[in-house]
């Protein structure tokens, strides 16, 4: 019986057999509830609308500035840490660990100074081997007898455009920083 009225409906919609509006209507709208389901046409709107959001979603993320944000957040909490924990070495033995000379380079090269700190528990044992050649060679150590400035030079935009990141490689301040686009300012803990 229902395969019948299909059938019919189906004969009048494609032969354009001449009903009255209401009926054509009521006939065509009795047609549509029995197909369930979505045009080719319509999915591939829908397709194309979700496209267009997901490389607008993209350009406005930027990954690649997220994985920069990531490495300087890690490299910065480095910078704090070890300028913490020399800080409570001096508090300790009254001198900083490279003496009464005044001494500058990498956190990579003045590795012997960050092992001193760690033999007073003061950095955890494993602190050079978890941070890193890669990290610890982006980090400026810049001391004195008793004294010392930490710095490294931030990778992200938004970083580079911090109002700390206002120095120089020395711990000085530099002139035109913070500033988004300039690449010698860096973000120090004196």
């Amino acid at each position: 019986m229902i395969v019948i009225k299909f059938i019919k409906i189906i004969i009048i919609i494609h032969n354009n057999i001449p009903l009255d509006k209401c009926k054509r209507n009521k006939l065509y709208l009795n047609y549509m509830k029995k197909l369930k389901g979505f045009t080719l046409i319509e999915l591939l709107i829908v397709i194309a609308l979700l496209g267009a959001l997901a490389v607008g979603l993209l350009a406005a993320l930027d990954p690649f500035e997220q994985l920069k944000k990531g490495t300087d957040t890690g490299v910065r909490n480095m910078v704090s840490e070890i300028h913490g924990s020399a800080i409570r070495y001096y508090a300790i033995k009254n001198s900083m660990p490279w003496g009464l000379t005044t001494m500058s380079g990498t956190a990579a090269s003045r590795i012997s100074d960050i092992n001193a700190i760690v033999d007073t528990g003061e950095l955890k044992s494993d602190f050079s081997t978890l941070a890193g050649d890669g990290a610890l060679s982006q980090i400026i150590m810049i001391g004195g007898a008793d004294s010392l400035t930490v710095c490294y030079q931030p990778k992200s935009k938004s970083f580079r455009s911090d109002n700390n990141t206002k120095f120089d490689a020395e711990g000085g301040l530099a002139s035109g920083c913070p500033s988004g686009t300039a690449s010698n300012c860096y973000w120090c803990v004196n």
